[in-house]
């Protein structure tokens, strides 16, 4: 698989299944990479797999992506120390690959399980632009049947927000956008904070889309639940380290 079919591998999954995290898209095309190499040594081997997350990030520079390629090929690089047969290896690595997809594609749901207990009935939610897992979550809130309202900042300049305002209004849950500006007014209306995260850095640290800590400093101010959601343990787990925008781009 060479530069161009692997972009056009990761770009077809983006494709197929909009909803689909960039991190499984890229992990999927990493598994399908791992299949095709015709190297033959593992360190030959390694070193691919290093290129091609290098490849991934230059189409989608998120931390998702390149924090889960790092994941992935530190999951399933561990079988080198334990067989020194290539073709042993190899089998041994995909077996894995494929185990740390099935993990992370359920990732999503067992959180949505998990943190939907957070939102009670009658509950007015703030939430920050677009966020597949707290979608999730608030889809789930919507099974328990649950009535709560929620309110979105619009997040300029993608305006993101309104991609998940009708999302939510496809659920029939009551959704008012409001401007990122008029966060610290909104939010004496609210009773819990739910935002994504698109990684979490090392020391604990967050990052996340401009905007959310604006989101995050105002409900600490207001002494209300702030809960972030992220697939870190599985994706977003990025070797960073850094509380601050600052020291972050430093890392780059």
């Amino acid at each position: 698989m060479d530069e161009n079919e692997l972009i056009e591998y990761f770009k077809s999954q983006m494709k197929e299944d909009p909803d689909m995290a960039s991190a499984v898209a890229a992990i999927r095309t990493l598994l399908e990479f791992l299949k095709r190499d015709k190297g033959e040594t593992i360190q030959g081997l390694r070193a691919n797999l290093t290129n091609a997350i290098e490849t991934l990030c230059g189409v989608d520079s998120s931390v998702a992506v390149s924090s889960g390629g790092e994941l992935f090929l530190r999951f399933i690089s561990l079988a080198s120390l334990e067989y020194s047969d290539y073709s042993k290896c190899k089998k041994i690595m995909i077996e894995r690959g494929e185990l740390f997809l099935r993990r992370i594609s359920l990732s999503r749901n067992k959180i949505a399980d998990l943190c939907h207990t957070f939102i009670k009935d009658g509950a007015r939610i703030l939430t920050h632009a677009y966020s597949r897992v707290v979608l999730r979550v608030l889809e789930a809130a919507v099974a328990a049947k649950k009535r709560f309202h929620v309110y979105i900042t619009e997040s300029q300049p993608d305006l993101s927000g309104k991609k998940m305002a009708k999302a939510l209004r496809h659920l029939n849950v009551p959704v008012t956008v409001v401007l990122d500006a008029a966060v610290g007014y909104i939010m004496e209306k609210a009773d819990l904070v739910i935002v994504g995260a698109e990684g979490v850095v090392e020391n604990g640290g967050i990052i996340n889309k401009v905007g959310r800590s604006g989101c995050r400093a105002t409900a600490c101010a207001s002494l209300l639940l702030l809960v972030v959601l992220s697939l870190s343990r599985s994706t977003a787990l990025a070797s960073q380290t850094g509380l601050d925008s600052k020291s972050l781009s430093q890392n780059k």
